[in-house]
């Protein structure tokens, strides 16, 4: 298995984690892309969506191929600012309460201002509220406590919070010595990492890929309409490299590259499955085929916006996907491989 761009695909992780991108917000990532792929040598462009578009080159150009990741996460907005100065706050994307109960964030004002804060149950203090324990873990009965000195609407909109103000959590991103990688958002930026990995691997090699090759970096996809547009005109397949699904009833592990064979939308292309369960077992990589209950990818998108496109999908497994999700070094480098093997 080819391991030499591990170190890159896990430092660019740590770099895409650390920039705050929810649905909406994703500015600050898609220059970060457009800055790292320009560095490699690449011209990337910017599509008026907002994601970012990378040609890597290819022989056949009649055939190409579409990779896409998402660099947009969950996140939240301001809905109401309450009496007591404490923020309401309306999910953008499928974040859970549930998961984002206690969990620090900062606020991001339109005028440039940003402040942290932690989003609480209301009335938090186990010794004092008697109902805590059977207290409804929903966005109607939690706020953000705003770490600066407010205790009414007034004073906190004379911070220059609004509603309609981006909220985004910490990602609390871990990598440990047994090789676990540790974070929220790992859904899709992992992917993302390692799109940059194959990029630099091509340059590196002067690799010319047997079909033409792009990378779409999506903005939307959490929101459910990343993929429906910016298609390039001579692309006949689609592939979306997102997180690999674990848990019950799915094979894959978070050391695997997961090949998905159906989500919730319906079957993926058959030859394409077909041909990246090929590609796995020429390459040598540990894999998975799965069948996703709840999901939908950007390649999903693709065929309902009406592209006449096949499509696929593979990830790294990840775990506690939507929370604070874990995936392994392994299952990074396994999908990499595969993406070198398949594409070659």
């Amino acid at each position: 298995m080819n391991t030499k761009y591990t170190d890159y695909m896990l430092e660019q992780l740590q770099n895409l984690l650390a920039i705050d991108s929810p649905s909406g917000f994703t500015a600050k990532a898609a220059q970060y892309l457009l800055d790292e792929y320009t560095r490699l040598g690449y011209e990337p462009y910017q599509a008026v969506k907002g994601g970012v578009i990378v040609d890597l080159g290819g022989s056949d150009m009649d055939h190409a191929v579409f990779m896409e990741a998402h660099v947009d996460t969950l996140g939240a907005m301001v809905q109401d600012i309450k009496s007591n100065g404490r923020l309401v706050l309306s999910p953008v994307g499928g974040l859970s309460p549930l998961n984002a109960s206690g969990e620090n964030c900062r606020i991001y004002t339109r005028t440039g201002k940003s402040y942290t804060g932690t989003l609480q149950l209301n009335n938090a203090s186990l010794h004092v509220n008697d109902d805590f324990e059977k207290a409804s873990r929903a966005y109607n009965n939690m706020e953000v406590v705003i770490d600066a000195d407010t205790s009414s609407k007034e004073e906190t909109k004379a911070l220059e919070i609004e509603n309609g103000d981006f909220v985004c959590f910490d990602p609390r991103t871990v990598i440990t010595e047994t090789g676990y990688i540790k974070s929220r958002y790992l859904d899709d930026k992992l992917s993302a990492a390692i799109l940059l990995g194959y990029a630099k691997y091509l340059k590196d090699n002067h690799i010319v890929p047997a079909r033409q090759v792009y990378q779409h970096f999506t903005v939307y996809e959490e929101v459910g309409h990343g993929g429906a547009a910016s298609i390039p005109r001579n692309v006949t397949e689609v592939l979306s490299v997102d997180m690999g699904c674990v848990g019950d009833t799915i094979q894959c592990t978070e050391r695997q590259v997961s090949i998905c064979a159906k989500d919730s939308r319906g079957p993926y292309t058959y030859q394409v499955v077909s041909n990246l369960i090929e590609a796995a077992k020429a390459a040598d990589v540990d894999y998975s085929v799965d069948v996703y209950p709840h999901y939908g990818s950007d390649a999903d998108v693709a065929l309902t916006a009406g592209y006449d496109v096949s499509h696929g999908l593979i990830g790294a497994g990840v775990y506690a996907s939507h929370g604070y999700e874990r995936s392994h070094v392994d299952g990074m480098n396994n999908t990499f491989t595969l993406l070198t093997e398949y594409l070659k």
